[in-house]
């Protein structure tokens, strides 16, 4: 499965970005996904996850209220809104794909990168006036 992140862009504090990460040569077929954000010098770190049924979303606190996480299986795309965007939200976002849903469930397993099988290209987001 590749996946295929986009939607990244320069925005305004307080503006909107919604990221897109598709799959080819495969689906997202039973597969928990995610979104990390590396900025330079930083670890990439957990954004938010959701289940492949859609009905468990999970956020890091920095995005809590201010991000969601929606996905359209028909279209093996998942979403990443972005709202109230801060200069701190600067990074580059990559998708991930592969997580069980018993590690979705663990705060430690969907945190880990390594516990995603497939990655998407990553996408520059840069907030900024």
């Amino acid at each position: 499965v590749q996946l295929q992140a986009s939607g990244g862009g320069l925005v305004q504090p307080g503006g909107s970005l919604r990221l897109s990460c598709a799959a080819s040569g495969g689906t997202f077929s039973g597969y928990a996904t995610a979104w990390f954000r590396q900025a330079p010098g930083r670890e990439r770190e957990f954004v938010s996850a959701i289940s492949w049924s859609g009905g468990t979303t999970f956020y890091a606190r920095s995005a809590q209220g201010r991000f969601t996480i929606p996905r359209d299986n028909a279209g093996d795309t998942v979403y990443l809104q972005m709202n109230k965007l801060k200069p701190e939200d600067t990074a580059v976002y990559y998708c991930a794909a592969g997580a069980s849903q018993s590690t979705l469930l663990s705060l430690r397993g969907r945190s880990a990168p390594r516990s995603y099988y497939y990655w998407g290209q990553g996408t520059q987001v840069t907030v900024s006036s």
